[in-house]
């Protein structure tokens, strides 16, 4: 894969730094995904398919504005699937500069295989790319600012994502750099209002949740006042949660706990609600572990990609 000077390649996540590549975290039957959306696009006759036949050809995939490349395991299971080759010329993570002073496109990858195929999976290949590398893009955006504003802490995603394309959205968050929260319900044991509500107490809920997660999961509490963070710590919450806390009050809130608590439990705070590219250096502190934001994957911009086939040009048969 080649670099150029208007790339960049963004170090891994220190959790990654020095592992194997993002993509060994995929499951199993992660294919079986791409498989659905493909049936999804053509769940019946390829009527445009049929117009252009199976003579191999050449596409180039081009990006065309500013961002983090990510999602290249989906890209190329797409075109597996399909019996194309993909060839990239950059690594995934690496930031694409598009600005006009450099281009304005950049040649990202270079797909062969038949002409059908490569339509057949050109749309449900770029929306998967254009998503995962607008995810990766904010994430990092977001990092790149708490880091400015002399944040140490954890800058974490949610669970607010899309059903169906969890995978997608969390795998772009930590090419982004930042750490992707708790995948599913199975994950850590989180207690939000509703659970408390329902069980009737934090105490009591905490230790119903001991109770079934034993060592191997952690608990985390989703707290509205600084009294029932208390109550959590006591009850032997492993994380407690200051749910959408003002700036002042959040710093407030945090700092008294950790003075209460000092040498008597062992605990990690985290904050959520509210964190925004405007409002970065009023909203960190560090005494706050962990902060977690959906503004990494709700309402993102999208990377834009295109793929074109060369004019008038077939690729020889093998």
């Amino acid at each position: 894969m080649s670099s150029s000077i208007n790339a960049t390649t963004i170090p891994l996540p220190t959790t990654a730094a020095h592992h194997g590549s993002l993509s060994d975290l995929l499951p199993s039957h992660w294919t079986t995904q791409v498989t659905t959306w493909l049936d999804e696009d053509a769940p019946s006759f390829d009527y445009g398919g049929f117009v252009v036949g199976s003579s191999p050809r050449t596409a180039h995939l081009l990006c065309k504005s500013p961002g983090v490349l990510s999602g290249i395991p989906f890209f190329d299971e797409v075109f597996r699937q399909l019996d194309c080759k993909v060839q990239w010329h950059y690594d995934e993570g690496t930031f694409l500069d598009t600005s006009k002073e450099k281009g304005g496109k950049i040649k990202v990858a270079t797909v062969t295989g038949p002409t059908r195929k490569l339509l057949l999976g050109e749309r449900v290949a770029l929306n998967t790319l254009a998503r995962c590398s607008g995810v990766a893009t904010k994430s990092k955006r977001m990092l790149d600012l708490v880091r400015e504003a002399g944040y140490t802490g954890v800058l974490a995603g949610t669970r607010k994502t899309t059903p169906g394309f969890r995978l997608v959205e969390k795998y772009g968050m930590l090419v982004g750099g930042i750490d992707g929260h708790r995948h599913d319900l199975s994950s850590m044991i989180m207690l939000k209002d509703n659970h408390i509500w329902a069980k009737g107490s934090i105490t009591a809920a905490v230790k119903a949740a001991k109770s079934v997660g034993g060592f191997a999961l952690k608990v985390e509490v989703e707290c509205q006042t600084e009294g029932e963070a208390n109550e959590a710590i006591e009850a032997g919450a492993d994380v407690v949660m200051l749910d959408n806390f003002d700036g002042e009050g959040l710093k407030v809130a945090a700092r008294s706990l950790k003075d209460r608590w000092k040498g008597k439990r062992e605990f990690l705070i985290e904050s959520s609600g509210g964190l925004t590219e405007a409002n970065v250096k009023g909203y960190i502190n560090n005494d706050i572990d962990i902060i977690s934001t959906s503004s990494v994957h709700q309402g993102v911009a999208h990377v834009d990609f295109s793929l074109k086939i060369e004019h008038g040009t077939e690729v020889p048969a093998t």
